[in-house]
């Protein structure tokens, strides 16, 4: 699950975890009602008007509607007119900003809608840098990534500069040590005060991905200020789901307006869903099944669909479910569903099946490979029902077919 800046920084700052005065805005007067206090407790004339979306590149971003605005966006009209000057430079880009699609490198080409701003103080800014704690699932551990390179795509950095890049892994039993902390600090040439608050900064921060299950808490531009202090002017979380029991907080910061319509629905289905980008939908259960049914498309020259896995205790409305988020995708010119029965019988599957075609209907070609528990059941609800099925006696067999029936 991911959240927004606004609220990585309040879970941020809940932590002792140094990041600039801002606040959360859902409506144009909102933004603009931000701007004074702002002003009046930082004593800084300088306000930044950032879009919040689930997606990196913001700053570089731009809105289909206005393509003069930014994703972020510093506004300095009040360093010579005061509050009022800054206040009105807000409100002329929150009125463009709110409700409009923001397109960065990270959204496609479709962009996504920004439904709320953060307002925030502005910053005297000495050094921009990168610092990162993710899970490294190679090793079951968090490692703490740092760069130099501060404000750029770390992507970008790892391709052409990879040595620019710092790494330190963290033992889970006694965390971050300060030994740790410091070599990272004079690796980004961090010496005194700066050096001083990095190596808190981020034992701070390993200490916060330990305890609320984060997957990621990137920060990108971590800045060292002209005062030597060090400060989080970005921030990116995301948690592991598994974990969200632990901290139902987090849970309540969810944005379903930010996550793909189907592959929500599936998940309060109780269903593992994830669209892809070619034709073939696939409704199987096992997810290694579910990849191998992938793999055997792509091998004999389809493409997927959707990565779709319905467990092995689904029911007939869990199956009705599956099958409607997959007829919902337009790209979607064939069906194949690949059940291998054990726990998750056939007769279920063809009887979800079944009341799928007959409450949306079936407009596309659909093939069929059912083996195992009530195999013969199951194809006899299907035969019976008079649908229109192409039965496949294999895994491949049942790819080839579905892939002649869609080219």
């Amino acid at each position: 699950m991911k959240i927004h800046e606004h609220q990585a920084k309040h879970l941020m700052a809940g932590r002792d975890i140094p990041v600039p005065l801002g606040r959360v805005a859902r409506s144009v007067d909102e933004a603009v009602a931000a701007v004074r206090p702002l002003i009046e407790e930082s004593g800084n004339p300088v306000v930044v008007i950032k879009a919040q979306i689930h997606a990196g590149g913001r700053g570089k971003g731009t809105f289909k509607e206005f393509p003069e605005v930014r994703g972020v966006n510093v506004v300095t009209d009040g360093i010579e007119g005061g509050p009022a000057a800054a206040e009105e430079a807000v409100r002329d880009l929150a009125k463009k900003m709110l409700g409009s699609t923001l397109v960065t490198i990270q959204t496609g080409d479709e962009g996504k809608v920004v439904n709320r701003l953060y307002v925030e103080q502005g910053i005297d800014i000495a050094r921009e840098l990168y610092l990162a704690v993710l899970l490294d699932r190679s090793t079951s551990r968090n490692i703490v990534m740092a760069s130099t390179e501060g404000g750029m795509e770390i992507e970008k950095v790892a391709e052409e500069t990879p040595e620019k890049i710092l790494r330190e892994e963290i033992d889970p039993a006694i965390g971050l040590a300060g030994f740790q902390a410091n070599a990272l600090a004079h690796g980004l040439s961090l010496d005194g005060e700066p050096g001083k608050n990095f190596a808190v900064f981020v034992k701070a921060l390993a200490q916060a991905a330990s305890d609320l299950d984060t997957d990621l808490i990137e920060i990108n531009p971590l800045v060292v200020t002209g005062e030597g202090q060090v400060m989080a002017l970005d921030g990116k979380m995301a948690f592991d789901d598994n974990a969200l029991y632990r901290h139902p907080d987090i849970a309540d910061m969810r944005d379903d307006t930010e996550e793909d319509p189907a592959e929500l629905a599936a998940k309060n289905a109780g269903l593992n869903y994830i669209k892809l980008d070619g034709t073939i939908g696939c409704l199987v259960n096992g997810a290694g099944l579910a990849m191998a049914t992938m793999d055997t498309i792509k091998h004999v020259g389809g493409e997927p669909a959707n990565f779709l896995d319905v467990g092995g205790g689904a029911t007939a409305d869990q199956v009705t479910t599956a099958f409607q988020i997959i007829t919902k995708d337009p790209n979607v010119r064939g069906i194949f569903v690949n059940i291998f029965g054990g726990i998750m019988r056939c007769d279920v599957i063809a009887t979800g099946i079944v009341e799928a075609v007959e409450r949306v209907g079936l407009e596309v070609p659909l093939v069929v490979r059912l083996e195992g528990t009530n195999v013969e059941l199951g194809k006899q609800i299907i035969e019976e029902s008079d649908l229109e099925v192409v039965n496949a006696g294999s895994l491949r067999d049942g790819a080839e077919k579905i892939l002649e029936l869609t080219t």
